[in-house]
């Protein structure tokens, strides 16, 4: 059975939070499609009546036991993915978040397989998409700022 995610009437809105902490960013391995088994940021899809903030809070809490303040956008894209007989098997439009660290430790839970702190230096060995790679890179710089 397709999940319904899968063919949708319309976009999905996702949320995503970067998080920075002593020079590192929190990865994910997702445990399910679309991008089952790779490195990605943390998030998910946005709640029905849920604001953008609750939903990136509620998010990475559920994918990786970290409580969070939510900062600044980083950057709104979308990821269109084509399926079958011409039709869209996905769409998403992600607003992607920098976060502060407020609380817990990070762990695999939800629909995540594995978590890992990585320097910026390291983000290649995670095979990220060119487009997490640009957001997290992004997060780094606004963290830098805040400073």
């Amino acid at each position: 059975m397709p999940s319904p995610r899968e063919y949708p009437e319309r976009p999905l809105v996702g949320v995503g939070g970067v998080i920075i902490a002593g020079g590192r960013t929190l990865l994910i391995r997702r445990g399910g499609p679309p991008l089952e088994g790779q490195w990605s940021i943390p998030g998910g899809m946005l709640e029905l009546g849920e604001t953008i903030e609750e939903g990136v809070r509620r998010e990475l809490a559920e994918e990786t036991g970290i409580e969070v303040r939510v900062l600044d956008l980083i950057e709104v894209f979308e990821r269109v993915i084509p399926g079958e007989g011409g039709r869209t098997r996905y769409h998403f439009v992600i607003l992607d978040y920098l976060c502060e660290m407020v609380s817990g430790e990070a762990r695999a839970a939800s629909d995540v397989i594995d978590v890992a702190w990585a320097r910026e230096e390291e983000l290649e060995k995670f095979e990220l998409t060119v487009i997490a790679t640009r957001v997290i890179r992004r997060a780094f710089e606004m963290a830098a700022r805040r400073r």
